[in-house]
């Protein structure tokens, strides 16, 4: 911008309703009494982007790449300062795309780690939700381990119920069976969970709808809070 504020580039759409929601995060997290006081933003909803977990399953992810990475381009040519991905999934790619890129993306998945670490003593269990394909791929395991915390992922039973939450439910636009989802957080707590990491956009979308306590850290939350402060703007004084 020539006004020398810095610009957000946003890759959307996936789904769009965590799209729109991380938009609203933003806006209501940023200390701002009028239109001037909010970051700029470029947001592209990509909803046409191959299923992230599909991918990695049939092993598409050069496609998804090649996708991405155009998307990239994009908004660095349309004069974004930092880029962010509101899909936990997507974030397979991300030392791939950052290598290939100057801009700057965002890592959702170190910022909140890094943030848990912040507040929990070492070897503390920190449970995972998130897609199949976050799961397989270590995404939020490492970052934890990383960090001296120990993850916890849902048993196999558990881990359908939270793909069923995910794909039969909030991405349908259908109601969740609430069930389910206790069924879950009754086996995280067990295994001695300090909190568990809503590692998918759609369980954000989840957490908002419900009014989960705070024992649920949303990651899209943690990277729409860190996206404020990169763009030099404050939080509000309830958030930070």
């Amino acid at each position: 911008m020539k006004d020398g504020t810095k610009v957000l580039g946003v890759i959307g759409g996936m789904g769009p309703l965590a799209s729109q929601l991380f938009y609203k995060m933003v806006i209501e997290k940023t200390d701002a009494q009028r239109d001037q006081d909010h970051i700029n933003m470029i947001i592209l909803s990509h909803a046409t982007m191959p299923d992230r977990t599909e991918a990695i399953k049939e092993g598409r992810l050069e496609e998804l790449l090649l996708r991405f990475s155009q998307d990239l381009q994009l908004l660095q040519e349309s004069g974004a300062d930092y880029a962010a991905i509101p899909c936990n999934t997507s974030h397979v790619l991300i030392d791939r795309l950052q290598e290939e890129h100057s801009l700057p993306v965002l890592n959702m998945i170190q910022i909140t780690a890094q943030n848990i670490g912040k507040r929990l003593e070492k070897g503390a269990k920190v449970g995972i939700m998130a897609t199949d394909g976050t799961i397989k791929q270590n995404l939020y395991q490492k970052e934890c381990k990383k960090l001296g915390l120990t993850p916890v992922v849902p048993s196999s039973e558990s881990q359908k119920r939270v793909m069923k939450i995910i794909y039969e439910g909030v991405k349908k636009g259908e109601p969740v069976d609430y069930n389910d989802f206790e069924a879950v957080e009754r086996e995280l707590r067990g295994k001695g969970c300090c909190c568990v990491i809503m590692a998918c956009t759609e369980l954000s979308c989840f957490k908002e709808q419900q009014g989960l306590s705070d024992f649920f850290v949303d990651a899209m939350e943690e990277l729409a809070e860190e996206s404020i402060l990169l763009c030099g703007k404050k939080l509000r004084r309830n958030d930070k």
